[in-house]
């Protein structure tokens, strides 16, 4: 059987009793064999914060502005509610995802397979980076499936290269990639203002957005202990929101361990990125995550990704920096920073450390 040619649902469902060796990670990238993978294990009061954002309300502003500003100081992630988007649109792309993995044949799944050796190209996949001077086989591999849609600006927005089943898929990511924007929109402003700098700074520092909605697909595994969904690393863009289904698995680095992130339905995660970290010139920073699998259980995530264009030079804010608070970071071309995450690996946060000056 050749392994490296199939998805990982096709492994999963074909009743594998032990993962091929390219999906093992190291010993120290594994998650604890002791852990029931299927159980959240940390309590309500040691999660992401639930802020609630009253519908972007001017009135409530300083007050949700003081919560986001602890939130992204603390954890570097926070859950939104009262966000606007239509709960039924949440379910919708939680659905049309989930039916593209589960009830589409993998023949007509192949028919919008992303190109293999073109890193982010949009289309359904399994595997992301791009090795550098090693074999191809030495790269260990996620235990995931994809579908990666260019979504933003309108003129990467091709529908056509999207799944048409079920029949409602195309029009869900459209409303959705729509929607998602506006509140990416809302939330730079907010992270901006406090930060004590104009509701513009940062949305000006990142310039248009380029969206990608990826809806990942963990199928279950029978050797969980030994594989990641998704190994830990933190987005190379500015802002990621995120909703996952009811299954467990994505994980938040903090205070050197592990915490899992509850599932909420109807709440959007929001996940800052390594240009947010440079821009605020390390005030904030970006926030380390993975995904562990289950053997019970396959998992959906919808992430939604605001990232500059390639051609956008990136550097810390300049009302954020002084003699007394000089930049720790160097100024990075967005195009140059997508290429090194892709061909070196996120290992971690090792891309965005790699910027930091020596003060």
């Amino acid at each position: 059987m050749n392994f490296q040619m199939m998805r990982v649902q096709s492994l999963s469902e074909g009743g594998i009793a032990e993962v091929p060796a390219q999906y093992i990670q190291p010993p120290e990238e594994r998650p604890p064999i002791s852990d029931d993978l299927t159980v959240i294990d940390n309590s309500d009061e040691d999660n992401v914060p639930m802020i609630d954002v009253f519908g972007f309300d001017s009135e409530q502003r300083d007050t949700v502005c003081k919560l986001i500003g602890d939130a992204c100081a603390k954890w570097g992630a926070f859950h939104i509610t009262n966000h606007g988007v239509p709960f039924e649109l949440l379910d919708q792309i939680r659905g049309v995802g989930l039916s593209f993995f589960k009830d589409c044949p993998i023949e007509d799944k192949l028919k919008y397979a992303c190109d293999p050796n073109s890193p982010a190209s949009q289309g359904y996949g399994s595997k992301m980076l791009r090795p550098e001077d090693e074999a191809e086989s030495s790269t260990v591999l996620d235990w995931r499936d994809y579908f990666d849609h260019h979504t933003l600006p309108l003129s990467r927005r091709d529908p056509s290269h999207w799944p048409h089943f079920p029949s409602n898929y195309r029009q869900v990511v459209a409303h959705y990639s729509d929607e998602l924007k506006l509140v990416a929109q809302e939330l730079l402003g907010l992270i901006s203002e406090s930060l004590g700098l104009p509701t513009s700074c940062i949305e000006d520092a990142v310039e248009e957005f380029y969206q990608n909605i990826t809806i990942s697909y963990y199928p279950a595994c029978p050797q969980p202990h030994l594989t990641l969904g998704l190994q830990s690393h933190s987005d190379m863009g500015a802002i990621t929101l995120l909703i996952q289904d009811h299954v467990g698995g994505l994980q938040i680095f903090k205070d050197s361990r592990w915490i899992t992130v509850h599932p909420q339905s109807h709440a959007i995660l929001v996940i800052l990125a390594d240009q947010m970290e440079i821009i605020t010139n390390g005030k904030y920073r970006s926030a380390q995550h993975r995904a562990i699998t289950n053997s019970g259980s396959p998992r959906l995530s919808v992430a939604t990704f605001h990232d500059p264009a390639k051609t956008v030079k990136i550097s810390p804010a300049f009302e954020l920096t002084s003699n007394s608070s000089p930049p720790r970071y160097r100024e990075v071309k967005y195009g140059d920073y997508v290429s090194s995450w892709y061909t070196k690996g996120p290992k971690g946060k090792r891309n965005i450390d790699a910027l930091l000056i020596n003060c």
